[in-house]
């Protein structure tokens, strides 16, 4: 910014006196300030009333950085000489340097009152109101100027400057041309030039008048600054670093450049490096807002998230309407689990910046966390309507909609989201996961394979849940979940190391999950709950699901010994309640499924922790130290496809509740939809489970048993509509296509037994769906896959002793599902023997499985306790 303050003026005064004023005055002249200040000094104490000589003094003073002297001398000047425009001018660019903006434009309206036609005023009046963010008023201050002065070329400069301000640059760059025009070595023009063309995007032009600048002032750290932000933007980042260190070299208290290094330093991932910058930012400006902004958002990247908070309140008080620090507030404060609080500072920086689309997207988010849905689309659709080509809104809008059960609607928000970025982390596996439940065939195979060649590359394609039923590769869904893992819940060192504990009489269970209500998960596992030994353990229960309050959420409350809701508690907060309760085994029932929360195990929750039923797969988590299983799940060849060491269960690996009622309820066909004769074949596994692989086999077994019928479950109008289209387009008649809809429990279970057997899918099997058949007394038949959810099926049936209803083939398993619906005999007598065995054998007998995983519990604490590393653990038959 340029201003005008240099000697403007003279007066007699007796022969010695003057004499010695002109000297000075020649020096000042000359630039020799130290010199002229000594004579403008003798000359005021020879004469106290020398104008000049007063005035003078506050000019070199301002000069020299004595601003408060400055505006005392000029002041004592000006009761001297009150007329003296050029005094009032002087003056009025002290009061500037000393931010009294106000006195300073005071100052400058009494120089133009003095001296209307003073261009060098109306150009400081200009600065004065550009400092106050009136840019209206000091661009009509700077066109004054001009009209006053046609050749100013530094009016011209800050004209540009007010323009670039009201984001009129196309203006803003014509006045900076002007400028240069004028001056051709102007290069505080070319540099501010250079700012223009940055905004305008034309950020390879605005490297050209950075250089510019530098060429003709090779010590402008601002140009060198500058032209580190037009790299930055390029992505150049090494280039960028470059610069903003040439910056420091040239002014090592130029706290905007190490901010801005801290900003190349913080893409590049070099945290630490990132945070020191801004911290030396910090100490050369305290009140720099800007700074303790990108401190928090560098804290926050390392989930240091309560001193990331801490750094946006901080940038909030010293800038009390800076929108971006309270939309990173609001970031903290969802992972803090305040919603409220997210959703507060959300609004306020959608309030100060009424076009935030970021804003109303995470919004949206903290909308979708308290299950309100048609706001958080609400906010999505405003985020898209402000930027249109703003994919992770259309991402986060296709979950809201996926939620609300629309999922052709969540469909396209995906596919748009996609197209508008192809690259979208972890999105492909989602859309094609919503294909999967609409039973959307189209091009899937093809794109089932694309996916898993990404993820063998180590593409960020899926998150590790649409695989499971997706690909048939151990390797393929071990990559898919250490991608994951390595990019969203890394192991975190934002706690310290546990201590190891003192042995204790009892081992102390921590069940984590969100499924403690009527879910497949909690129908599985109450009855272990209730059956653990209280004599050698104690159970405490760390809920963080949808509090929705049911039967089961109810029966789970009276089962543990302590009940804890953690919903609302941060990650970082729950490890540390579940170090202080000493948990010594943390077991994650949900792993990768819904509202699961691996970060609580990336703080280590637990000195062991265990992986358990609700995600059938490796965590690919070095911080998950077991998974239970059995050698159904993982044989010893298959070991290696696993994060986790292996818990090996003598029977099936799955527990259940031999306390779930069957309704007496009797269903007729009729009632069912199902047809009065036929063999009915049935499967109520989730539709995304049926691949088209699957549907091809199960037709061709239609085809073969003359009369028969597929009774699905229906999850959804669209999946049943496709189904029968896809059959059609197989040569089956859609009518043998029977959907159910969602029944109760107990009466699910009844009507079980309308249908004749139950054909299981891959690479998803059935899992407690099975246990529902087989419990209510339907053969299930299954093909053998290579992974773990894909092997749970042979695991239940082995462990109820029908070894017979395992195949290992595709071609096998439509065999024998022709010739069971064929022989009556055959079924009858699997029939009967799926009855006996149903209370006789392991798969239903849970005091034994109970005995046995507290067998593994145990085996774990041991271990631990001898100062082992977690290894394979076998527990015997009993």
């Amino acid at each position: 910014m340029s201003k005008k303050q240099i000697p403007q003026a003279r007066e007699p005064f007796p022969a010695a006196i003057q004499a010695k004023f002109e000297r000075g005055f020649l020096l000042h002249r000359q630039g020799k300030l130290v010199e002229a200040e000594h004579l403008y000094v003798e000359v005021v104490q020879l004469n106290p009333t020398h104008f000049d000589a007063l005035h003078f003094l506050g000019v070199i003073a301002l000069q020299t950085g004595r601003t408060q002297r400055s505006v005392d001398l000029i002041t004592k000047a000006i009761g001297l000489k009150p007329g003296h425009a050029e005094a009032y001018n002087n003056r009025g660019n002290g009061f500037f340097e000393l931010k009294r903006m106000q006195d300073a434009l005071a100052s400058y309206d009494k120089a133009i009152a003095l001296k209307p036609d003073y261009a060098d005023a109306y150009n400081n009046r200009g600065n004065g109101f550009f400092e106050l963010k009136r840019m209206r008023d000091a661009l009509a201050s700077y066109d004054k100027a001009i009209a006053l002065k046609p050749g100013y070329s530094e009016a011209y400069n800050n004209r540009g400057n007010a323009l670039k301000d009201l984001k009129r640059l196309d203006e803003a760059l014509a006045s900076y041309d002007k400028a240069i025009a004028l001056k051709p070595d102007y290069a505080e023009a070319y540099n501010n030039r250079g700012n223009a063309l940055c905004e305008l995007k034309r950020l390879e032009d605005a490297l050209v008048s950075y250089d510019k600048a530098i060429g003709l002032k090779s010590g402008q750290a601002e140009a060198y600054n500058n032209r580190g932000y037009a790299l930055f933007e390029l992505k150049r980042l090494d280039d960028a670093l470059a610069n903003y260190e040439r910056a420091i070299a040239l002014k090592p208290d130029y706290a905007e450049a190490y901010t801005n290094r801290g900003n190349a330093l913080f893409e590049l991932k070099r945290l630490d490096d990132a945070l020191a910058n801004y911290e030396r930012a910090i100490a050369l400006k305290p009140d720099y807002a800007e700074a303790y902004n990108n401190r928090g958002n560098a804290l926050f990247e390392l989930k240091r998230l309560d001193d990331a908070l801490a750094n946006y309140e901080r940038a909030i008080a010293l800038k009390p309407d800076y929108a971006e620090a309270y939309y990173n507030r609001g970031n903290a404060l969802f992972k803090l689990k305040p919603l409220e609080g997210a959703l507060a500072s959300y609004d306020k920086a959608i309030a100060l910046k009424p076009g935030y689309a970021e804003a109303y997207n995470n919004r949206g988010n903290a909308l979708f966390e308290v299950k309100r849905l048609d706001d958080a689309l609400a906010s999505y659709d405003k985020a898209i309507a402000l930027k249109p080509d703003y994919a992770e809104a259309y991402g986060n809008r296709g979950n809201a909609l996926s939620e609300m059960k629309r999922l052709e609607d969540a469909l396209a928000s995906y596919d748009k989201a996609i197209a508008l970025k192809p690259d979208y982390e972890f999105l492909f596996g989602t859309l094609l996961h919503t294909k999967m439940q609409i039973c959307d065939f189209t091009d899937a195979e093809s794109q089932f394979a694309q996916i898993s060649k990404q993820i063998i590359r180590g593409e960020k394609v899926s998150t590790p849940f649409p695989i499971l039923a997706i690909s048939s590769s151990l390797k393929v869904q071990r990559k898919a979940a250490e991608i994951w893992v390595s990019k969203r819940h890394p192991i975190s060192a934002a706690l310290p190391a546990l201590t190891k504990r003192a042995r204790r009489e009892k081992i102390r269970l921590g069940y984590f999950s969100a499924d403690f209500r009527n879910h497949a998960v909690c129908c599985l596992i109450a009855d272990l709950i209730e059956k653990h030994d209280r004599s050698n353990f104690e159970t405490i229960a760390f809920s963080f699901g949808p509090a929705q309050k049911d039967e089961m959420r109810t029966r789970m409350e009276a089962a543990f010994d302590q009940f804890i809701d953690i919903r609302n508690q941060p990650d970082k907060g729950s490890a540390l309640l579940s170090r202080k309760m000493e948990i010594d085994i943390a077991i994650d029932l949900g792993g990768f499924t819904l509202f699961s929360r691996p970060d609580i195990f990336a703080l280590r929750a637990a000195p062991i922790q265990v992986n358990y039923l609700g995600y059938p797969g490796t965590m690919g988590a070095d911080y998950i130290d077991y998974i239970i299983a059995d050698p159904i799940l993982i044989p010893e060849d298959s070991k290696r496809h696993y994060c986790e060491k292996i818990v090996y269960l003598p029977n099936s690996y799955q527990v259940n509740d031999t306390k779930r009622s069957i309704s007496d309820k009797t269903f007729t066909r009729g009632e069912l939809g199902l047809p009065p004769t036929g063999f009915v074949f049935c499967c109520f596994n989730n539709n995304y489970k049926i691949t088209p692989r699957v549907f091809d086999r199960w037709m061709r077994i239609l085809k073969q048993v003359e009369g028969s019928v597929l009774w699905l479950f229906e999850g959804n109008e669209k999946a049943a509509g496709n189904l029968r289209k896809e059959a059609l387009a197989r040569g089956v008649n859609a009518e043998q296509l029977i959907f159910a809809k969602r029944l109760p429990l107990d009466e699910h279970l009844a009507r079980h037994c309308s249908a004749d057997m139950f054909l299981d899918t891959l690479p998803y099997n059935a899992h407690a769906t099975a246990c529902v058949a087989l419990w209510a007394g339907l053969p299930v038949l299954t093909c053998l896959g290579e992974t773990f959810a894909g092997r749970v099926a042979a695991s239940l049936l082995n462990a109820i002793h029908l070894p017979e209803l395992i195949t290992t083939t595709p071609e096998a398993y439509e065999t024998l599902a022709i010739e069971l619906a064929t022989n009556a005999d055959r079924l009858a007598e699997i029939k009967q023997r799926l009855a006996k065995n149903r209370l006789t054998t392991p798969l239903f007998d849970t005091n034994l499985f109970t005995k046995h995983i507290e067998a593994a519990y145990a085996a774990m604490y041991e271990r631990y306790h001898a100062d082992l590393a977690p290894s394979h653990i076998y527990v015997p038959r009993s």
